[in-house]
């Protein structure tokens, strides 16, 4: 369940080749920075414009003139940064992903057609395909102790090593408005976390979120 491969299907980033030499997708979380860097000097110019120091956007995407981009960043193709984003840099937003008003973003990897749209605060994560975070949703990536994040399942633990572990969420994931997804969290595929939810687990794949004694399958999956 925590795997990169059973998290993303790689196809759908163009960092897809970076996190397929992963295990976990928290291992990659320390690269991405250098990534950015080595991905946009190899974009093709016709396609992407360079905008100040290790900055690529997309001649497709749509990027409001109230939005800050710090490098390094790339901001794919048909992306959509709407007005007073906030990306505070390492950030690789996907293809037709939306960055909304007031969202912040760093040391992150957006898949394609992921939206983070409304007042989102996303750090030190690995959002996958069409996940979706609702208005107010954010990561939490530092623990209250700033002890290293240890992710944990029923059957065992994972020492990250890293202070800084925000979320990892699975292709088509759905988290409720004003959510926290506390260090180290890691949401299945295909799962859903209920509004107003503070979640610090490992939520398997197709399956609702209610509360953390209340994780049930979805009918007919």
């Amino acid at each position: 369940m925590v795997t990169t491969k059973e998290l993303f299907d790689l196809s759908h980033s163009i960092a897809g080749e970076y996190l397929g030499g992963f295990a976990y997708p928290w291992q990659a979380l320390a690269g991405i920075k250098e990534l950015i860097v080595t991905l946009g000097e190899a974009l093709p110019p016709e396609l992407f414009e360079k905008r100040g120091e290790n900055v690529w956007v997309a001649r497709s995407a749509r990027v409001a003139p109230t939005a800050y981009i710090g490098g390094p960043c790339i901001i794919d193709e048909n992306a959509e940064v709407r007005h007073g984003a906030f990306i505070r840099g390492s950030a690789l937003v996907g293809k037709n992903a939306v960055v909304g008003n007031s969202t912040e973003l760093k040391n992150v990897i957006l898949f394609d057609n992921v939206q983070v749209p409304h007042y989102n605060y996303v750090g030190d994560s690995v959002l996958g395909y069409k996940a979706h975070m609702g208005a107010g949703s954010i990561t939490s990536n530092v623990k209250s102790d700033k002890m290293p994040v240890v992710i944990r399942t029923a059957e065992e633990s994972f020492e990250t090593g890293l202070k800084k572990c925000g979320a990892m969420l699975g292709d088509f994931v759905e988290v409720g408005c004003n959510s926290v997804l506390n260090p180290g969290t890691i949401i299945g595929r295909n799962s859903n976390v209920y509004p107003t939810s503070s979640v610090r687990q490992v939520v398997p794949p197709s399956h609702i979120y209610k509360d953390s004694e209340h994780i049930v399958p979805k009918k007919g999956e």
